[in-house]
């Protein structure tokens, strides 16, 4: 099995163990949560099920879960380090070990891209096989990485932005970077605008994109 498959397989493994129906009224509150900050999406939206798959990343990997102390990903690694094989363990770990931000597409390339951390500068290659039709350097998207076996690799979730609002994000992720903002901050005002502009294609980018405006 393909490296791609096994994180896209214990991933829904994961899933499922962490939501079982006895947790349901803590998946609802989660839910609540991930839609004040990105904002409410709706069954025509484009990016329904981009969302989706976003909310279940959230709510594994980022969200400390009052049931375990920890994140649903964190706890299902400790629980594997007693009972599973260390292959195993270490694919639970890489979930634990993700890297949730917005990114500029820095160098595109066979088999992969490479990609500048906008909270940081730090660039990183991530093992891409499919196509990225569409996307060319310069563009911003908003990513989980997910590193495993040497290799760093898209998670199943992601929000591309308009290729005129990436040198507006790249301008406002260093204002509010130099000002002490949490990058958290700014990739969920992103996301609620990413839905407005699919929205919205009356409306100019720009204007849109516009972070004096709130």
């Amino acid at each position: 099995m393909s490296p791609a498959a096994v994180l896209a397989q214990s991933f829904d493994a994961l899933v499922k163990w962490a939501m079982t129906p006895d947790r349901q009224d803590d998946v609802v509150a989660a839910r609540a949560e991930y839609t004040a900050l990105g904002g409410e999406v709706f069954e025509e939206d484009r990016q329904l099920e981009l969302r989706l798959a976003g909310f279940l990343e959230f709510y594994v990997c980022d969200r400390i879960a009052p049931w375990a102390g920890v994140t649903p990903a964190r706890a299902r690694y400790l629980s594997a380090l007693a009972s599973e094989p260390p292959a195993q363990a270490a694919v639970w770990r890489a979930f634990t070990d993700t890297w949730h931000g917005l990114f500029r597409v820095f160098r595109l390339f066979d088999g992969g891209v490479r990609l500048e951390g906008l909270s940081s500068g730090t660039e990183v290659e991530v093992v891409e096989q499919r196509p990225l039709h569409g996307v060319s350097a310069g563009d911003v998207l908003e990513a989980r990485l997910v590193p495993l076996a040497g290799d760093v690799r898209f998670s199943g979730a992601w929000v591309w932005h308009p290729h005129e609002a990436a040198p507006l994000i790249v301008h406002e992720a260093s204002r509010r970077r130099l000002a002490g903002r949490s990058e958290r901050e700014l990739l969920f005002d992103c996301a609620r605008r990413s839905l407005k502009a699919d929205r919205y294609r009356q409306i100019a980018i720009a204007r849109i994109y516009d972070f004096g405006s709130g």
